[in-house]
């Protein structure tokens, strides 16, 4: 079955947010959206791929979760 484009309403019922965090996350977050004329569709997969790679924490995690994968790999290099 081929799955079908999804508008920006449904992507973020489907997510829990709002319509606005959608348009932010296209822009600052590379949230996978296509541009079809005037509106953006989202193939549902796509997206849960890209929750589930973590691209959708916030700059804090982000940050913090980096920190703490460049102190173990340093701590494995050491020993």
């Amino acid at each position: 079955m081929i799955e079908p484009w999804i508008s920006v309403e449904r992507i973020a019922e489907h997510l829990g947010v709002t319509r606005d965090s959608i348009y932010r996350w296209i822009e600052a977050k590379g949230l996978p959206a296509h541009k079809i004329g005037r509106l953006w569709k989202f193939k549902v997969s796509e997206v849960d791929d890209w929750v589930h790679r973590g691209e959708a924490r916030d700059d804090d995690s982000r940050k913090y979760h980096t920190a703490l994968r460049r102190r173990g790999a340093s701590r494995k290099t050491t020993h």
